[in-house]
């Protein structure tokens, strides 16, 4: 089904298996590199929708995300992100969540306005289902986080969650930055290591955890991102939906 058509780009959400195998061989391309024939896959690919953007011209597939809807917190533990962090304080969200993951552009492709239309065609499945809150992984590439610490600096004084949704440790290895950094972060590094899909996250008044899994498998560093919908400043609001329409 297609959802939005902005520009040279369409976006369509999908649950077809052919679908979700481009999906795949995409995602293993800007994770891991190689020839585009091999897939990224796990357990959570079947029970999540898919969200593809293309180009129209020439159908190529040049972004992808898949999204779990849930009514609310009760399932919280049963996430992609519940297996790195301990989600018991989302448990009593009461209201509809969509954890959104594995996001990934084209590792060829570096127009700005693929990311907008991907969050447009979000934009528009959270007002049409009333979601109240997006969560999910946002990654750093790499796990050495010296080259990060201006932007985790930044994420310690700025955009640490609220105590009553904070997560807290689960994953064997983790950087503590809340607690462990005490350096003043140059705002203009920080912005410039911040991963696009986070700065978008923390544009639109999103929170993260007081630390960051170090994920060996997928060779980053991530935190727990969360963003409630009523959270979002009225102009960014605004913002989103023109792209949505």
């Amino acid at each position: 089904m297609v959802m939005l058509n902005k520009g040279r780009y369409r976006a369509r959400i999908t649950e077809a298996a052919e679908d979700i195998s481009a999906a795949q061989r995409l995602r293993h391309l800007a994770f891991f590199g190689g020839d585009g024939s091999a897939v990224d896959q796990d357990a959570f690919d079947f029970e999540c929708s898919h969200i593809l953007v293309e180009d129209c011209a020439t159908g190529v597939l040049v972004c992808c995300f898949r999204f779990l809807r849930l009514s609310n917190g009760d399932a919280i533990d049963q996430t992609y992100s519940a297996q790195f962090y301990e989600l018991t304080a989302l448990r009593d969200f009461d209201g509809p969540m969509i954890e959104m993951g594995r996001f990934c552009i084209h590792p060829d492709w570096t127009d700005p306005d693929i990311l907008r239309v991907a969050w447009g065609a979000m934009t528009s499945y959270v007002d049409e289902n009333g979601v109240e809150m997006l969560f999910g992984c946002s990654s750093f590439e790499g796990t050495d986080e010296g080259q990060y610490l201006d932007a985790f600096a930044m994420l310690r004084d700025r955009h640490i969650a609220p105590k009553r949704w904070l997560p807290r440790v689960k994953a064997p290895k983790v950087f503590r930055f809340a607690a462990r950094l005490r350096r003043k972060p140059n705002l203009k590094l920080a912005q410039l290591r911040m991963p696009p899909l986070l700065r978008t996250y923390l544009m639109m008044g999103g929170w993260v955890s007081d630390h960051a899994v170090v994920d060996q498998k997928m060779n980053t560093l991530h935190v727990f991102t969360g963003l409630e919908i009523k959270a979002i400043p009225p102009a960014r609001k605004r913002l989103l939906r023109a792209i949505s329409t």
